[in-house]
């Protein structure tokens, strides 16, 4: 029966964070590998959704409520109109709501939509490192992602690398700012090139900005869809997700032109009819948050990130880039250190009892005949991804284990 799998599903293996997670899971080992949260959620959320639990908010439904707040908050965060009648679509999570966003730009046989593939093989730009869950979005619809390598150790843009990425079969840019691994807040210049670039070759733009409210040092998060010409060819995609520490929740969606977001809507009730009915209900608590749960926390987070950095410093990592957003350090192996970042990892667990990512697994190689691979290898296996999204008391026990290795693991 093996035989009856697509090519493409042939291709897929199970994300190795999410294994990582489960293997801390089974050893009990101090989880700093995958993106969530270990501790509760705002308690004001728990009692929206048990109540909308209580009062049979359980069957499909589709919350208009949440539209109408986010067109509001679009506005006062970037400037510009939503209609929340028609440009939002309520997905299953941020994950569901871009998967819909890029099988619409690439069905265009059957959708005969604007700025979409005409045939399998057209090409997405990316840029490296970056989340594993786009490339497999772009390859289930026929895309090629190309990858454009970020310049270690600031993961900054090469503009002349960037435009050289293009080709004639380039259809769309994938941004993902604040981004996950680096912590990387591309910066208006950036955007600029990017919008640009867009603008001349006819590109969709379709945008991660799940961290949108978690930025640092007053760094401050601008969508590329509010650049001049941009809010006509960009699909933003976000969640309740990371702001609101209910991953499990599975509230996102999506803001683009009205033709695309009726076509994001009809692929979401083809997948899956309906986001969870009383977590709907429930985010419209969440997004009614005033802004002093938003500033607090930022300021938590960005403790968190402080006392991470300044407890891997101690044991020899090299941190040159401090991350200016998300919930993520990409931290760079100790100089000293013999061990690729897989290596790392499994002294990691077998010595402190502490999971962490291997760097490798976000960086790409791309596969587009016309274009060379432009990520250099050279680094990619000198980083570990270690997420901060954890109790204060998560990250004192993991300073523990890890003070108690004494540099015994870059030493070997």
């Amino acid at each position: 029966m093996e035989k009856k799998l697509s090519s493409v599903a042939k291709t897929f293996t199970p994300s190795p964070i999410q294994e990582l997670s489960h293997f801390a899971q089974r050893c009990n080992a101090i989880n700093l590998a995958e993106g969530f949260p270990d501790f509760p959620a705002p308690i004001h959320l728990k009692i929206a959704a048990v109540s909308a639990i209580n009062s049979d908010f359980n069957q499909y439904r589709h919350v208009q409520g949440i539209c109408e707040h986010l067109a509001r908050t679009t506005k006062e965060m970037h400037g510009f109109d939503v209609d929340p009648q028609t440009d939002i679509a309520i997905c299953c999570g941020q994950t569901e709501a871009f998967a819909a966003a890029v099988f619409a730009g690439f069905f265009s046989a059957v959708l005969k939509l604007p700025f979409t593939c005409d045939r399998p093989g057209d090409e997405v730009v990316l840029f490296d490192p970056s989340y594993e869950t786009y490339e497999g979005c772009i390859r289930m619809a026929g895309g090629i992602p190309v990858y454009v390598g970020l310049e270690p150790p600031y993961w900054s843009l090469d503009s002349d690398k960037f435009m050289g990425s293009f080709t004639r079969r380039t259809k769309a840019v994938i941004l993902n700012s604040p981004q996950n691994p680096t912590g990387k807040v591309f910066t208006k210049d950036e955007l600029e090139i990017i919008a640009g670039a867009c603008c001349r070759r006819d590109c969709l733009a379709i945008t991660d900005e799940v961290y949108e409210h978690l930025t640092y040092e007053n760094i401050k998060h601008k969508s590329l869809a509010s650049l001049p010409g941009m809010q006509e060819r960009t699909i933003i995609t976000s969640s309740l997700s990371k702001t609101f520490s209910v991953t499990g929740w599975r509230i996102g969606w999506a803001i683009a032109p009205a033709f695309f977001a009726s076509a994001i809507r009809n692929i979401h009730v083809k997948l899956t009819d309906s986001a969870p009915a009383p977590f709907q209900e429930a985010a419209l608590t969440a997004l009614r948050s005033p802004p002093d749960y938003y500033e607090s926390l930022r300021r938590g987070y960005e403790s968190k990130r402080d006392y991470l950095v300044e407890l891997l410093a101690k044991i020899g990592f090299q941190i040159q880039f401090k991350p200016q957003g998300s919930f993520f350090l990409f931290a760079e192996l100790p100089k000293n250190s013999s061990l690729s970042d897989v290596e790392y990892v499994k002294e990691l667990i077998e010595q402190a009892g502490v999971v962490a990512v291997p760097g490798c697994g976000f960086f790409h190689t791309n596969l587009s005949s016309e274009k060379p691979s432009q990520v250099s290898c050279n680094y990619q296996k000198r980083y570990i991804r270690f997420a901060f999204c954890k109790s204060d008391a998560t990250l004192a026990a993991a300073a523990q284990k890890l003070g108690e290795l004494q540099l015994g693991v870059s030493s070997q």
